[in-house]
């Protein structure tokens, strides 16, 4: 899409948005909603990273890898799986879902929003400025009256270890956008991207070894990352936990590449793929100018109004605040924000205290996530030990899912865990985490009860449908006043 038709060496616009991803979306989306003017600056594809390189793509991959995962889990199906996978079948509904990396859909729709696009880097210039360099050179300056808005996402960290140039390592968009599947592939990580990538490409036939230095899905509940790799080396995976690799070697940049662990074992792979973390995409943005560190998270309130810049005009949103690494809460920072600009644009008070309009408060209690792995595993709150840390008083129930029927009849000898983590002074849920198949759909009405502060004594009227797999809430609020009853009664 070219730019707008008409535009000038330099422009003025209500809100100036850098990054046309999810969150760049939203938040064009809720200030146009306010009436407000805006541009917004893609420097690669409009869509953004999570629309060609991470969550659509490695969802599209996955989805085969899990369907044929569920059938063999249910008698009278498994026996209709034989062979492996069509890996081109799979990786042509990648590519649909992806649009063949042609982003001419998503640059339609933010002109459908009534944003204008610029195309090329965006930087600050300075207090309300914006300067856009297009790949010819050619530059366009852009002033907001009211905001500027940061949504330029993040991107991949490589370790600093020896021969890693040498290696080409594969990072998450080489794990989402590769055609071919490598005959032994080495993923060093176990975050969501690793485990997620361990699932993928071992369901796709390739021979995978995950190398993780301490556990997989840290940020977890433990029995989370447990259950995951108990499921990953039921698939074939090797996993290997306790270990860091130290250096890699590819001499020839056709040929394999050698890895050196620090348990003195050397592993020769086809590719390597790094999923050690992200770092923001901040230092190229002109951050200098308006008195912030080049490359830094960016620091923000609840309306998502960065810290330490006069004149509240500048906003940060998605990855670049650090908040949580996850485009569904960047999607709702961007919302929250586009709605904030728009009032402060019209002059009305904020509704900026906890759970308001103008607040992004699931932030810091209700951030939900989910990882695409053979068991699923999502959560949403806080684990036990991060309640804990925080001050509250809390008791954590556990529960195998077998004890629903449900979730028997979805998979034959299911195998799943959930726990709630229970604020005990108020009687609400703090956090819950759900690990086996299918949970992915269960974890919403956690995430309702938890944003919502719903009381235990008022979840019980919530009925769960007979026979679901969701009927692991009755049993789990029936062990919560089991055990409630047990404390206040001494036995």
């Amino acid at each position: 899409m070219s730019e707008p038709h008409g535009t000038q060496e330099s422009a003025t616009y209500d809100v100036v948005v850098l990054g046309a991803g999810p969150v760049g979306q939203n938040v064009a989306d809720r200030a146009r909603a306010a009436g407000l003017s805006v541009a917004v600056v893609e420097r690669e594809l409009v869509g953004g990273e999570c629309s060609y390189w991470a969550c659509i793509p490695s969802k599209a991959l996955l989805r085969p890898v899990i369907a044929v995962a569920d059938a063999r889990r249910v008698d009278g199906a498994r026996q209709a799986v034989t062979g492996r996978l069509d890996t081109d079948g799979v990786f042509a509904r990648r590519n649909r879902y992806v649009a063949d990396w042609d982003d001419s859909g998503q640059a339609r729709r933010v002109k459908s929003l009534g944003a204008d696009l610029y195309r090329g880097q965006g930087r600050l210039d300075g207090p309300r400025r914006v300067t856009v360099t297009r790949d010819d050179g050619v530059r366009r300056r852009l002033t907001a009256r009211h905001a500027v808005a940061v949504a330029t996402g993040s991107r991949p960290v490589l370790p600093d270890i020896p021969g890693i140039a040498e290696a080409r390592p594969w990072t998450n968009r080489h794990g989402t956008d590769s055609g071919t599947v490598p005959a032994r592939l080495a993923i060093v990580g176990g975050g969501g991207v690793g485990v997620e990538m361990a699932t993928l490409w071992q369901g796709l036939g390739s021979q995978v070894t995950l190398l993780v230095r301490r556990r997989l899905l840290p940020r977890m509940e433990a029995f989370a990352g447990e259950l995951v790799a108990q499921g990953l080396a039921e698939a074939g995976v090797d996993v290997r936990i306790g270990v860091r690799v130290t250096a890699l070697r590819r001499p020839d940049p056709a040929g394999p590449v050698t890895l050196t662990v620090d348990d003195g074992s050397e592993l020769e792979a086809d590719e390597v793929l790094f999923a050690t973390g992200r770092t923001p995409g901040t230092d190229d943005i002109g951050l200098d100018t308006v008195g912030l560190t080049p490359g830094s998270w960016l620091d923000v309130d609840t309306t998502c109004l960065v810290r330490g810049v006069d004149g509240d005009w500048l906003y940060a949103l998605g990855d670049v605040n650090h908040r949580a690494l996850l485009t569904h809460q960047g999607k709702y920072q961007a919302r929250t924000a586009g709605d904030a600009i728009g009032a402060r644009a019209a002059g009305l008070p904020l509704d900026d205290g906890p759970w308001g309009d103008h607040a992004t408060t699931a932030d810091q209690h209700a951030v939900p996530q989910v990882f695409f792995t053979d068991p699923e595993a999502g959560a949403v709150g806080l684990t036990a030990g991060q309640a804990e840390r925080a001050g509250y008083r809390v008791r954590a129930v556990d529960l195998d899912f077998n004890a629903a029927q449900g979730a028997n009849l979805y998979a034959d000898g299911y195998q799943g865990h959930a726990r709630l983590v229970v604020d005990l002074d108020r009687e609400i849920l703090l956090g819950v985490t759900f690990v086996g198949p299918g949970v992915s759909e269960l974890l919403h009405s956690a995430t309702v009860a938890v944003a919502g502060e719903v009381p235990l004594k008022r979840l019980r009227h919530a009925v769960a449908c007979f026979p679901t797999v969701s009927e692991i809430w009755l049993f789990l609020l029936a062990a919560c006043r089991r055990e409630h009853e047990q404390t206040r009664t001494g036995s």
